[in-house]
């Protein structure tokens, strides 16, 4: 028991790990109808929102500064290792999606994108983003991975977890995933 006067220990005692985000790409051509795919060989994974803030101070403030957000910005920036098909050599459909939308204009520049905690933690975004599409390059004996950044468009929506309530991904009783 914690002494008089002690705040109580928190019961989130677990750290959660950061490869419990997954990241999906609306791949279908037909508005309203979204065709969720994974974008596979996700090796590092950082969402952001960024808030704009802007002095509002007054002389009520008696000398303090003021700040007020007056708008919001996300982004997610990925590294993925590049995935091809073993036999034919092609690359992931995804993966050139995200490519050929970073080399594109107008509409085509544009993905929809989700992620969502794969053990069903409410945590689930979706928004509309640009594409910056990086190589990493390297030597003869590395691996080919690409630094992904997705700029947001508009508003990060949070969405229902696709993976609570025992979705593909939620956690299973006995703590397999």
């Amino acid at each position: 028991m914690p002494p008089l006067g002690s705040p109580t220990p928190p019961a989130e005692t677990v750290t959660a790990l950061a490869r419990r985000y997954r990241l999906e790409l609306d791949m279908g051509t037909t508005p309203g109808t979204p065709i969720w795919t994974l974008v596979p060989g996700v090796t590092e994974f950082t969402p952001k929102v960024e808030p704009t803030q802007q002095e509002v101070t007054t002389y009520d403030a008696e000398g303090w500064s003021e700040q007020a957000v007056t708008m919001l910005a996300w982004s997610i920036e990925t590294t993925i290792a590049h995935r091809a098909h073993p036999v034919t050599g092609k690359f992931n459909a995804a993966q050139e999606a995200l490519r050929k939308a970073s080399r594109s204009f107008g509409a085509k520049s544009y993905v929809t994108v989700r992620y969502y905690d794969r053990n069903g933690a409410d945590d689930a975004q979706q928004g509309l983003a640009l594409v910056k599409w990086e190589p990493d390059g390297g030597g003869p004996d590395e691996v080919d991975t690409i630094k992904v950044t997705l700029t947001g468009s508009g508003p990060l929506a949070e969405i229902t977890n696709p993976a609570a309530s025992g979705g593909t991904f939620a956690v299973k009783p006995g703590g397999d995933a």
